[in-house]
C-alpha cells in the first residue's frame, strides 16, 4: 500500500472513530468533596487512553501519584476524544463546559493537526486560544496549568510505510510553537515526546499506535514534580 494510501487508510479510521465515540467528561469518582483537589485535563486520544484500560489513562496516573504525594481527593475531569485537532477540543470544551476553577489544568493536543496535514500558523493561533482558556479554568493563574508535549507516532508499528523522519520533523515544529507559547503564558511546558521515541519494549498499545499504561506512567513521572510545583 502506498504511503498517501496508507494516510487515506488511517483518516478514514480516525474519523470514523471519533464519530462514534463521545467525550471523556468524567470522574474517577462520584464523590466531589469540598475537600477535593479539582484537575482538569484537555486533550486527544492520547488523554482518553485510546487503546488502555481507564485507570492506565495518563491523567488517573497522574490523580493516584498526587494522592499517594498527600493529596487526600484528586477529582479528575476530562475533556478529550479520539481523533480531535485544536479546533474540534475547543468545540468539545464548549460542550462539555466544565465549571472552573480547578486547582491542576493539562492540556495535550496538536497530534492530530500535524497528522491531517494542517497549518502550522492556524496551529499557533487555536493552540493559544486553548491555553488561555486553559488558565482561565485555572482561576486566572497560568502557574497551575501543564502543557504536555505531542509524542512522536512515527515511531510505532502503526506508522511503517510513513516517512518517520518528516514525521519527527513535523512534529518538532508543532512542538516548537506550542513550548513558545506555553512560555509566553507563564504557565508549565512538560516535554514527554523523547520517552515516546524510545525503542524499549513494551511501551505502545496493543492498536500499535497508542502508548501503553507503561509508558503513561513513563510519562507522568516527568508530570508529577511540575504537578507538584503547581499545587505548592
Amino acid at each position: 500500500m502506498t504511503g498517501n494510501a496508507l494516510r487515506l487508510a488511517a483518516t478514514i479510521l480516525l474519523v470514523i472513530t471519533a464519530c462514534t465515540s463521545t467525550p471523556e467528561d468524567a470522574v474517577t469518582t462520584a464523590d466531589r468533596s469540598q475537600s477535593a483537589t479539582r484537575y482538569l485535563a484537555l486533550g486527544d486520544s492520547y488523554t482518553t487512553g485510546e487503546s488502555v484500560d481507564p485507570d492506565e489513562r495518563w491523567p488517573v496516573h497522574l490523580a493516584r501519584q498526587l494522592e499517594n504525594s498527600g493529596f487526600s481527593f484528586v477529582d479528575v475531569q476530562i475533556v478529550a476524544r479520539t481523533g480531535w485537532t485544536t479546533s474540534e477540543l475547543a468545540e468539545g470544551i464548549d460542550g462539555a463546559d466544565p465549571a472552573g476553577p480547578f486547582d491542576l489544568v493539562t492540556l495535550l493536543i496538536g497530534v492530530n493537526n500535524q497528522f491531517r496535514g494542517l497549518d502550522l500558523d492556524e496551529y499557533r493561533a487555536e493552540f493559544e486560544r486553548l491555553v488561555d482558556r486553559a488558565i482561565g479554568f485555572a482561576g486566572g493563574d497560568p502557574t497551575r496549568v501543564i502543557v504536555v508535549s505531542i509524542p512522536d507516532w512515527g515511531v510505532t508499528p502503526f506508522a511503517a510505510g510513513y516517512p518517520s523522519d518528516v514525521i519527527a520533523t513535523e512534529i518538532d515544529a508543532f512542538n516548537s510553537v506550542g513550548e513558545n507559547g506555553v512560555i509566553r503564558a507563564g504557565a508549565h511546558w512538560v516535554d514527554i515526546t523523547t520517552v515516546s521515541r524510545s525503542d524499549e519494549p513494551g511501551l505502545v498499545a496493543g492498536d500499535g499506535l497508542h502508548p501503553s499504561g507503561a509508558q503513561y506512567q513513563a510519562w507522568v513521572d516527568l508530570i508529577l514534580p511540575v504537578a507538584l510545583q503547581a499545587l505548592g
